[in-house]
């Protein structure tokens, strides 16, 4: 099972409306107190000018009408007609401040998300699919921000026009209003029953629709593999299936909304009708004028059509809490890697560096009795000591799972030791800041991670404000400036999104150059040469032995001949160093490294023999 469709579980049960999660989202509207006031102010005045129209025809009718005088139109009119421009004025400004508030809300909740998003650790990417954080950024971020700036203010005109209108048909005739109000109670229980319905299968397409999401991401990114593995088909019956579940659950909360439409039209029916049945006797004894009957007439037809909207908002609300806490728990999430008070104080984060404080990084690094977890599992690492002078290049080998990419994460600060220390220039470096490490940090991937752009821009991404000199010189250090050049357009050609447009070997030769613009004093490669071409692997290579030099370098490799010029080799296996020397030291010990290096100088020296054939 994905981790979206994890996460989704927890949020199917019918969860009742945490007012605290609203009180803390409502803190995003209230950043707009004008606007926010101005709006509830407009919707209470569109409510009064509602409930005033009846009053005012029951008043033509008694006065104009039945007595079939002209007398007093003299200023009835102008008060109408005020009200009527009152009531357009107030729908304008509601219209206007409540998209003003909704687009601001979803850019302040957006911004503090993402904000988020990049503070956060690689150990919380590990374990969270795509498709339940883009689910969470677009659908449920655009869905409660709408929420907050439309239906709360609408509840507050349906409960304004509700309680108004009780109000003045109390004052008109109370006998007459309690016979309207009678049919409230069953529409009560059916709203209850029929949203209840609604609710449930709404939540199961929220719950597909991550999923979904998360589907479409994958689909997108795996089209290759989908193509070698002739998985279409499996594919498409899979997301049918998926898409399936959407549109039954989708179905059946539409039916159920249409059955409960037609009821509640039909209950409001029966209030006028018993209006008209009892004002029309009343009528005709004299106890009750046109202008009253017509009021209580108008009133019971419109009465009925804000208690169904407060049902829908309210159960809305209650459907929307599962989006709600998904957006706060993202925003809340706790970071697993923090600086302490401290340390913010005198360096800054990420944010808010505070360079001045920074001491310069020699580049050092030592495991002091290190083990480390992944998330509360079995050890990778268990007391590990390693020493590395400045300017040392240490090459990490082993089988997969061995604890490589480990090591050189705890270097990076993406995860930190479970037990014992991690020190750069002989100091513990949870007593610096993260951005104060990794902004001398390089690291090469080995699927190299191009952004949407040019060349330009994305050799520029090491170091913003380098001129255009300098992306040039790193890139020819690199050796890729000659193919850049056989460009359409040179370093301003577009890449596409991720580097589409470029082979592996010349993504990863852009990812060198954008390393070294950078100017790093700790290198790390992770298997950087592994995906590409020999060709583009010596060229690679040539780069290294220049860009290396006096830097701290760490190169976990699967092609061991790429680091016979390592100062260090250790061989990893278990989570311990069990072998460490020069290439010629390890060789001579005829141990592990030899036979692992002797198996693939004869299966590359086999591959270059059938190639050449």
């Amino acid at each position: 099972m994905s981790n979206t469709a994890i996460k989704e579980q927890d949020y199917e049960k019918d969860t009742k409306v945490d007012l605290s999660i609203w009180k803390r989202l409502f803190r995003y509207v209230f950043r707009y107190k004008k606007a926010t006031v101005a709006l509830i102010l407009c919707n209470i005045g569109i409510a009064i000018v509602d409930i005033i129209y009846p009053l005012m025809s029951s008043y033509a009718i008694d006065n104009f009408v039945e007595k079939g005088t002209t007398h007093g139109l003299g200023w009835f009119i102008p008060v109408y007609l005020g009200l009527v421009a009152l009531q357009s004025s107030g729908v304008f400004f509601f219209i206007k401040q409540a998209g003003r508030i909704e687009m601001n809300v979803s850019y302040d909740i957006r911004t503090e998300a993402f904000r988020k998003l990049q503070e956060l650790p690689f150990s919380f990417y590990d374990k969270t699919a795509v498709g339940y954080l883009m689910a969470r950024m677009i659908s449920d971020v655009g869905r409660l921000s709408e929420m907050m700036a439309w239906s709360f203010v609408d509840l507050l005109w349906a409960a304004t026009y509700v309680i108004g209108v009780v109000v003045a048909m109390f004052v008109k005739n109370w006998r007459l209003a309690l016979l309207v109000m009678v049919v409230i109670p069953p529409l009560a229980i059916i709203s209850v029953y029929f949203q209840k319905k609604i609710l449930k299968y709404q939540r199961r397409v929220r719950k597909t629709n991550s999923r979904i999401t998360g589907s479409f991401n994958e689909g997108i990114m795996g089209a290759m593999t989908t193509k070698t593995l002739v998985r279409e088909e499996a594919n498409y019956s899979e997301f049918k299936e998926l898409t399936g579940e959407m549109k039954h659950a989708s179905i059946r909360s539409a039916l159920l909304s249409a059955l409960f439409m037609p009821i509640v039209m039909f209950l409001g029916s029966i209030g006028t009708a018993i209006a008209l049945y009892k004002g029309g006797s009343e009528l005709m004894v004299g106890a009750l004028t046109f202008g009253t009957l017509s009021a209580f007439i108008s009133y019971a037809t419109n009465f009925f059509e804000p208690i169904q909207q407060l049902a829908g908002i309210l159960a809305e609300l209650q459907s929307a809490q599962a989006s709600a806490e998904r957006v706060v728990s993202l925003i809340d999430t706790p970071c697993e890697i923090i600086d302490s008070p401290e340390v913010i104080a005198k360096y800054g984060d990420s944010f808010n560096p505070k360079r001045e404080n920074w001491e310069p990084i020699k580049g050092e690094v030592e495991f002091e009795n290190v083990s480390f977890a992944y998330n509360g599992g079995e050890k990778v690492l268990k007391n590990f000591n390693l020493h590395v002078s400045a300017g040392e290049t240490i090459a990490l080998v082993g089988e997969t799972g061995a604890g490589k990419s480990t090591i050189v994460n705890l270097v990076c600060r993406f995860y930190e030791p479970t037990e014992g220390r991690v020190l750069i220039d002989g100091r513990d470096y949870r007593e610096r800041s993260q951005l104060w490490l990794q902004s001398s940090l390089g690291y090469v991937l080995q699927s190299p991670h191009l952004f949407s752009g040019t060349i330009a821009d994305n050799i520029r991404y090491g170091r913003k404000d380098a001129t255009d000199e300098e992306v040039h010189a790193a890139a020819r250090m690199v050796h890729a400036e000659e193919f850049i050049l056989r460009q359409e357009n040179g370093y301003d050609t577009e890449v596409g999104e991720g580097g589409v447009r470029l082979s592996t070997g010349e993504k990863q030769l852009i990812s060198f150059a954008r390393v070294i613009l950078a100017d790093p004093r700790i290198f790390v490669l992770d298997e950087a040469t592994s995906s590409i071409d020999t060709e583009t692997e010596q060229l690679i290579q040539d780069a290294i032995t220049t860009v290396l030099d006096n830097r701290t370098s760490f190169i976990v490799a699967h092609r061991l001949s790429t680091i016979r010029n390592a100062d260090r080799i250790l061989v990893i296996r278990g989570g311990e160093i069990t072998e460490q020397g020069t290439h010629s030291e390890l060789i001579a010990k005829r141990g592990y490294y030899y036979d692992l290096y002797t198996t693939q100088f004869s299966e590359e020296a086999s591959d270059a023999i059938l190639s050449e054939k």
